[in-house]
């Protein structure tokens, strides 16, 4: 137990190193952030379609996979457009602080998709204990470039550096929640994995969709198809 808690945890504080390396290395400017977003896209893309999806439906069936991505589109749906409105009113009705958004929508993305790879360390360790250790240095390896992605656009929305600290630290605490919900998941029943999996998955793909991708296009359109490649 000892051991999946503190890979866990590990995993989720390597999102810290992305940020900081962002805000070390400065603002973005268009073409750096254009990189970090596509890299992020390409990410995010590669994971829900290399394990996120294969894994739900490995776990479950195809109608609970289903289910579970559709919920997934359609809470960050709900979430995106939430926060458009809660923007619009704090800087006033005719601006739309794009960045600022999308940093909350990828923060919240992130979440959502460190709670199953929590699972899926605690799954891992579970079945053995290599593989636990596997999958965590995995999850730890993109989680560097996911706090990149979600501290460019917040910084360049206008957060100050240690609200930016804040986020990314509670974001980063959401994988070693997820592992101990993972012990007790896989001791109720595996099937549930499925639907969090899923989730996650639909939830990230409205991300990439709908946010990431046209911003990186609007910031550069070579740098953005470099970054979507690299982080594929």
């Amino acid at each position: 137990m000892l051991d999946i808690l503190v890979m866990s945890f590990l995993a989720g504080i390597a999102t810290l190193i992305g940020s900081g390396a962002v805000m070390i290395g400065g603002r973005p400017n268009r073409r750096s952030l254009a990189l970090f977003l596509g890299a992020a896209a390409g990410i995010m893309t590669g994971v829900v379609l290399f394990d996120l999806i294969p894994s739900a439906y490995a776990y479950g069936s195809f109608t609970g996979t289903a289910g579970g991505f559709v919920l997934g589109v359609f809470v960050l749906f709900l979430l995106d457009n939430s926060f458009r409105v809660l923007v619009r009113n704090f800087y006033g009705m005719r601006h739309d602080n794009v960045f600022l958004r999308m940093g909350m929508l990828i923060a919240v993305g992130i979440a959502l998709h460190d709670f199953p790879e929590g699972v899926a360390i605690a799954a891992g360790y579970s079945a053995e204990a290599e593989l636990g250790l596997l999958i965590a240095v995995a999850i730890t390896l993109h989680n560097i470039p996911e706090g990149m992605a979600c501290t460019a656009p917040l910084w360049k929305g206008g957060i100050r550096r240690r609200h930016i600290l804040l986020i990314i630290v509670a974001v980063s605490l959401v994988t070693p929640l997820g592992a101990l919900a993972g012990m007790w998941l896989f001791s109720v029943s595996p099937r549930l994995l499925s639907w969090l999996l899923a989730f996650a998955a639909g939830a990230m793909s409205y991300i990439v969709s709908m946010e990431l991708v046209p911003q990186a296009i609007r910031s550069s359109l070579c740098y953005s198809a470099v970054g979507i490649v690299a982080g594929l």
